[in-house]
């Protein structure tokens, strides 16, 4: 069971990547890496400026 349970966190992350890059380009991609690296080395400040880049981009661009 765990490994299924990392497969299907795999494929959530990497669509997760997919949509947001598409949506806002390398500074999203760049935010979504930000965040998931502190999220991962449990490093508040990494994960705070990613998520605070990924804010800006989705409150700068309302949806169409």
């Amino acid at each position: 069971m765990p490994a299924a349970s990392a497969i299907f966190f795999t494929v959530v992350e990497n669509g997760a990547e997919q949509f947001v890059q598409w949506r806002f380009g390398t500074a999203g991609f760049v935010g979504l890496l930000l965040f998931s690296i502190g999220i991962k080395a449990r490093n508040a400040k990494v994960a705070s400026v990613g998520a605070a880049l990924l804010a800006i981009l989705i409150a700068g661009n309302p949806a169409q």
